[in-house]
């Protein structure tokens, strides 16, 4: 089964962790723009950041045989820092023209400050502008409020709900999601926010349309692996393989298909691996041997599926 890994930091990750996902039959990533893990004092620091995720990140990917694209925004808690907001805008407005950008995000709540109302309409407004969905984080804090916010605002810009995924959902909001009209992530998380059985309620509950499950892995404890776990979850939990690939492969790819960017026939194409190759000159190697896909077989993994 071909999975699709629809929201991941990959920036905080080890290459070891690629090989793991792509062993396990993850071949495409979306990395969305978010917080670092502390706060950013000048907009250039964003520009450099932007570059990488759509440059070095995606050939680091590409080196393990992942298609890799990105969400370019300002993330909801550094939207709350005056003196970088305009001039981050300003970069957000010209990344989103790459070509890998398959959506403005993530973009939504933190504290629900008045300051982050006005970011997200003016990135909502972007994203119209731009033609691309949006990729909203909802609040960690007072979650269902948080969202009931997060969806009157969408209402209100007049973006068409399909264009629009609201991440970070449980069992109490994926319900009004869903009824929104928009789609519904689910963060998948070791000790915290959803886990696997929690999903296999969901979607047994729900149906497996406009539902997808991430596992946001960055900086913090996180599992990149847990998209591979939750489907082996759900077929011991006797979920239909139609169902899980539909929450796992087909619902990601026609979402982010909306950009125009992400061909659905090109990415289930397993990307051949090429590691003889560099970006500006460097390599992910180390001094190793380089691998290549005419001589080299296929990783193996405990989450094979």
């Amino acid at each position: 089964m071909k999975l699709f890994e629809p929201h991941i930091h990959m920036t905080s990750r080890t290459t070891d962790d690629y090989a793991a996902m792509r062993a396990a039959g993850i071949l495409a990533v979306v990395e969305p723009a978010f917080w670092l893990g502390q706060p950013r004092n000048h907009p250039g620091t964003f520009e450099d950041y932007f570059l990488s995720l759509v440059g070095w990140e995606r050939f680091r990917a590409s080196q393990f045989g992942i298609r890799h694209y990105c969400t370019i925004g300002l993330n909801p808690k550094e939207a709350n820092t005056p003196a970088i907001v305009d001039g981050v805008l300003d970069l957000v407005d010209l990344y989103l023209e790459k070509e890998t950008a398959v959506a403005v995000g993530e973009i939504g709540y933190d504290d629900m400050t008045a300051a982050e109302d006005e970011i997200l309409a003016r990135q909502v407004a972007m994203a119209i502008d731009h033609d691309l969905p949006i990729l909203i984080h909802t609040p960690h804090r007072d979650k269902k409020a948080g969202t009931r916010r997060t969806l009157d605002l969408i209402r209100d810009t007049g973006i068409a709900p399909e264009r629009v995924l609201v991440d970070h959902n449980n069992e109490e909001t994926v319900g009004m999601v869903l009824d929104s009209g928009c789609w519904a992530g689910h963060t998948i998380y070791p000790g915290s926010k959803m886990d696997e059985p929690r999903m296999v309620a969901v979607v047994q509950r729900f149906g497996p349309e406009r539902i997808m499950v991430n596992s946001s892995a960055d900086w913090g404890i996180s599992d990149p692996l847990k998209v591979p776990k939750t489907v082996a979850a759900m077929r011991d939990a006797g979920i239909p393989d139609a169902a899980i690939e539909t929450v796992v492969w087909h619902n990601p790819v026609a979402f982010y298909a909306q950009s125009g960017r992400l061909d659905p026939a090109e990415v289930a194409v397993p990307l051949p691996v090429d590691q003889r190759l560099l970006w500006q000159g460097n390599t992910v190697l180390r001094g190793q041997t380089p691998r290549s896909e005419e001589h080299t077989s296929e990783l193996q993994s405990p989450y094979v599926i």
